[in-house]
C-alpha cells in the first residue's frame, strides 16, 4: 500500500457541549447501559485472541467496525486500555468491491495507519481477473460477489475466526446469528445447526477447513452505536453526517447519482440534504434525508426512526424477504 500522510479528519464531536446545546430528549436519555455492552464486546474480542490461532477483524471504515475498533483499542492497546499499550493482536481485513465510497476507504487507510495496525485489503476485481467471479453484465452489483473474495482470503491467510460488526437489529437473517457463528469447510452458514451459547460459554471447536464468524456487537442497536460514538468521541467518515448530494427517488429510496448509479429514463435528479446510515458498495447503498451534523442529532433521529438502517438504505436487501439469509448461507458477512 502507498504511504499515507497522518489523518487530518476532524472529529465532529470536538466542539459539542452536550449538557448545554443538545435537545431536551438527550438530557433524560441514559447511556449507562453502554458500559455493559462495551464490557461484553471487550470480553469477546479477548476470547477470540485467546481461542484462535489466526483471527482477523473485518474493517470497512464504517461506523460499526469503528466502534469495534475502539473496543479493541481498550481491550489490547491505546492510552485508555487496562491491558496496556500493545497493538491489536490480529490484522484488519477489508474486502473491497472497487465500488466503495472514497471517503470511507480513505478514512479506513488513515485510521489503520494511525493505530499502527496491519491492514489487509483483498479486491473483488482481483477475483474477476482470476475468473472466480464472473458478472452477469458489466453493470451488475459486485456486493454479493464479496463472498467469493472473502473465502479466497480465508484460504490464503488461514484465518480461523473473522470478527465482524453485524448486529441482530439490522436484519432478520442477522437476528438468527449466534455471537460465535460456525462456518463449515465450504464457508457456508447453517442457521438450524448453530451451537448453543449459555452463560457466555462458547464452543470454539473446529474441524480442518472450518472457521467462525464472530460478532462482538450482536446485542447492540443502531441507537447504542450512535450513543457510544457520541460518548467516546469516535471520528467517522464525513458521509455519515449531513451533506448535499444529487439523488433520485427510486422505489422509496434516495439513490445517489454517480457514474455507477446513473438516473434512469424519466427519473428527476434533485439535490437533497442527506447522510448515510450505513455504508457499503455504491451500487446498493442509499442515503436518507437528514440535516443531522453531530452524533447527538443523529441519536434524536434514530429515536424517531421506524425502519431499520438496512431497510431504509440497502437496495440489495429489497430483492426478496430471504435475500440476506441466502447470501449468508453462501459465505457472505
Amino acid at each position: 500500500m502507498s504511504e499515507l500522510k497522518p489523518p487530518t479528519y476532524k472529529n465532529p464531536c470536538e466542539d459539542l457541549n452536550m449538557t448545554a446545546t443538545t435537545p431536551t430528549e438527550l438530557h433524560t436519555l441514559s447511556n449507562a447501559h453502554l458500559d455493559a455492552l462495551e464490557e461484553e464486546t471487550i470480553f469477546i474480542l479477548r476470547e477470540v485472541a485467546a481461542a484462535f490461532e489466526r483471527p482477523t477483524l473485518l474493517f470497512s471504515g464504517g461506523k460499526d467496525s469503528l466502534v469495534m475498533l475502539k473496543c479493541a483499542e481498550k481491550a489490547f492497546g491505546g492510552k485508555t486500555s487496562p491491558a496496556g499499550s500493545g497493538r491489536i493482536p490480529y490484522p484488519l481485513l477489508m474486502i473491497d468491491t472497487g465500488h466503495n465510497f472514497t471517503e470511507v476507504t480513505d478514512f479506513r487507510d488513515a485510521r489503520a495507519q494511525e493505530l499502527g495496525a496491519e491492514l489487509i485489503v483483498r479486491s473483488v476485481e482481483d477475483s474477476m481477473k482470476r475468473g472466480t467471479v464472473r458478472l452477469a453484465h458489466p453493470g451488475e452489483s459486485r456486493n454479493v460477489h464479496q463472498s467469493v473474495t472473502l473465502l479466497e482470503a480465508i484460504e490464503e491467510f488461514g484465518f480461523d475466526a473473522l470478527i465482524g460488526g453485524a448486529r441482530r437489529d439490522e436484519e432478520k437473517a442477522r437476528a438468527k446469528e449466534r455471537i460465535f457463528s460456525h462456518r463449515d469447510s465450504f464457508g457456508q452458514w447453517q442457521p438450524k445447526a448453530q451451537r448453543p451459547e449459555l452463560w457466555t460459554l462458547f464452543n470454539h471447536k473446529l474441524q480442518p477447513g472450518e472457521h467462525f464468524r464472530v460478532f462482538p456487537i450482536s446485542n447492540w442497536t443502531e441507537l447504542d452505536v450512535w450513543q457510544y460514538i457520541a460518548r467516546e468521541r469516535i471520528a467517522l467518515p464525513s458521509i455519515y453526517y449531513t451533506h448535499k448530494r444529487e439523488v433520485v427517488d427510486r422505489r422509496g429510496l434516495l439513490v445517489p447519482v454517480t457514474t455507477l448509479t446513473a438516473p434512469k429514463d424519466g427519473e428527476t435528479v434533485v439535490v437533497r440534504d442527506v447522510r448515510f446510515r450505513t455504508v457499503g458498495d455504491i451500487t446498493c447503498t442509499c442515503p436518507v434525508e437528514s440535516t443531522a451534523s453531530t452524533p447527538e442529532q443523529i441519536v434524536i433521529e434514530t429515536l424517531a426512526a421506524d425502519v431499520s438502517e438496512r431497510g431504509a438504505t440497502r437496495m440489495d436487501d429489497k430483492t426478496s424477504e430471504a435475500s440476506m439469509e441466502k447470501r449468508k448461507k453462501d459465505g457472505y458477512f
